[in-house]
């Protein structure tokens, strides 16, 4: 039996915040005390997003809390943090958000198989504000569908 992947967390705001028109899976460049930390679950992505400079990709705003074990050696929690992509990915991803406008967000954090930490950035367009009335409204009538269900169960 294979071991899989291990999700450490989801970005929830970005799904409702953007449509996410394709998904890349990145490595991150991250120091032992911050491996350390995301392994513990100690990771927000709720205000970050990647950025593309000079050639190379970034992802800015995501804070990865101190390792309490750490004591003088610790890192910066908002530092920005390399992602490791190919030349050409890095190039069409650059192409497309010039283009068309488009946002690059990271949508879940992981651990694959090899222990590795992973990313996966979305390109992503925002959503209008009638658009994520919409979503709610629709969710809401899920969540009395299932509740009416439910009931009629019993």
């Amino acid at each position: 039996m294979k071991p899989q992947a291990r999700l450490i967390t989801k970005n929830k705001k970005a799904f409702f915040n953007y449509d996410i028109l394709e998904t890349f899976e990145a490595g991150i460049a991250l120091l032992g005390t911050e491996v350390k930390s995301v392994r513990e679950g100690r990771i927000s992505l709720k205000e970050s997003y990647a950025e593309i400079k000079d050639g190379e990709a970034f992802l800015v705003n995501c804070h990865i809390s101190l390792y309490e074990a750490a004591n003088r050696f610790n890192h910066d929690p908002l530092r920005e943090r390399k992602l490791l992509l190919h030349k050409r990915e890095i190039k069409r991803l650059s192409g497309k958000i010039r283009e068309k406008g488009l946002t690059l967000v990271p949508t879940r954090i992981l651990i694959n198989e090899k222990g590795r930490v992973k990313v996966e950035i979305g390109l992503a367009k925002g959503k209008r504000a009638y658009q994520k009335r919409d979503a709610i409204r629709e969710r809401d009538r899920d969540r009395e569908m299932r509740a009416e269900l439910k009931k009629w169960k019993r």
